[in-house]
């Protein structure tokens, strides 16, 4: 299982891909270098993933903000805190439900470092409100797993289309499909369709 660490990692990445599939090497060139986009694991890191679901980058941002003004991204501080307090920093009430849910999972943080990708994925999408794209993206950045893509993301989905002039967005089976061919450096080929959909949208895809 190959881990990314540093910058030299994407670009080993990046270059492998590009040799492999000449649009990646069209879309680096606009691109330029992919960003590392490596985090920090734990409970603010799933937490962070829980607040980006289904909304912009921005507001995602924004609320995060809030809650570290708030001091509330901790497992402990999210179960003591009203859902009040939580609500005047933006979380909607599910999102409640999940950050409590979250910190009361106690989840072995330690112990997923070690863990292949699909099973670091089923063992955070038995706690509530984590999907399989909180999964893939924590897999992603917190833990640097090279192998591993977000078949649902909508941005990834779009800047697949556009890049290879496909007629329509591809589904998740679909994305999922070709995405197998990326193997194993799945991860540094969604950093590149993140970075060509900024680039063709004027907007972020991934915060």
């Amino acid at each position: 299982m190959r881990i990314i660490t540093s910058d030299a990692c994407v670009a080993e990445g990046a270059a492998i891909l590009a040799a492999q599939v000449p649009l990646f090497a069209t879309a680096l060139e606009q691109t330029g270098p992919l960003p590392l986009r490596l985090r920090k694991d734990g409970f603010s890191a799933l937490l962070d993933a829980i607040v980006c679901q289904q909304i912009s980058v921005a507001a995602a941002s924004a609320i995060w903000k809030r809650l570290q003004a708030a001091k509330l991204t901790g497992p402990r501080k999210i179960i003591w805190a009203s859902d009040e307090a939580l609500r005047g920093c933006g979380l909607s009430r599910p999102k409640i439900r999940y950050a409590r849910a979250l910190a009361e999972a106690r989840l072995d943080y330690a112990a997923l470092r070690g863990e292949p990708s699909e099973q670091v994925i089923a063992t955070l999408i038995q706690v509530p409100g984590i999907g399989r794209w909180t999964a893939e993206i924590y897999a992603m950045f917190s833990l640097g797993h090279a192998d591993v893509f977000a078949n649902n993301d909508l941005a990834l989905q779009e800047a697949a289309k556009i890049l290879f002039g496909l007629d329509n967005r591809p589904n998740e089976r679909q994305m999922r499909e070709m995405a197998a061919d990326w193997a194993p450096w799945r991860a540094v080929a969604a950093r590149i369709l993140w970075a060509y959909y900024r680039l063709a949208k004027q907007r972020e895809g991934i915060k």
